[in-house]
């Protein structure tokens, strides 16, 4: 699975690549554009803690997973995949709805693409750049996939729980700092 949502992870960071060669670069250097991603991704992360915390608090957090009850259901699903319940697509929605992508690329990605001197004209520097960068995230995502794959059978209920609520801290703590911080550069 984590395959195919990194597919649609660089499929996506290719289309930004492309617009930031093309000049779209100059809305992400604005201070206006920054702030704005800064501060509705931070609302938004912290909304999500919250409510991440809330739901672990009221018990309305679903664990039948851990039981086994995926195995129970997995003949009887259609192999159909449409919209967001496809991995690819899956892929684009959550890298575009991470705000912290965004900024990254507005930030680090384009300094890379600058340093590096990535190009139309030098298009084997463009393809090192873009392959490094996917391999590492798919060694990354990979990673995190088989962990979170193989790592349910062995969660218990109180253990997943705390597990939701250190993301759900961290998501409002990082939250506030996504908020804050392009207030904190000139």
């Amino acid at each position: 699975m984590g395959l195919w949502v990194i597919l649609g992870h660089a499929m996506l960071e290719m289309a930004i690549i492309v617009f930031l060669l093309l000049g779209f670069s100059f809305v992400l250097e604005n201070m206006i554009v920054v702030r704005t991603i800064g501060i509705v991704g931070g609302m938004i992360l912290i909304y999500f803690g919250i409510s991440i915390v809330r739901s672990v608090s009221l018990g309305s957090v679903s664990t039948s997973f851990l039981d086994g009850a995926d195995e129970q259901n997995h003949g009887s699903e259609s192999s159909e995949k449409r919209g967001i319940d496809n991995p690819v697509v899956g892929g684009i929605m959550i890298s575009m709805s991470n705000p912290y992508w965004w900024v990254w690329w507005a930030t680090i990605g384009f300094a890379f693409m600058v340093q590096f001197n990535v190009s139309f004209r030098r298009w084997p520097e463009l393809l090192v750049f873009f392959l490094g960068h996917e391999a590492g995230d798919l060694l990354w995502y990979l990673v995190v996939s088989c962990l979170a794959f193989f790592g349910l059978r062995h969660l218990n209920r109180k253990v997943y729980y705390g597990v939701l609520v250190c993301c759900g801290a961290f998501m409002i703590l990082f939250g506030i700092y996504l908020g804050c911080s392009p207030f904190l550069k000139s």
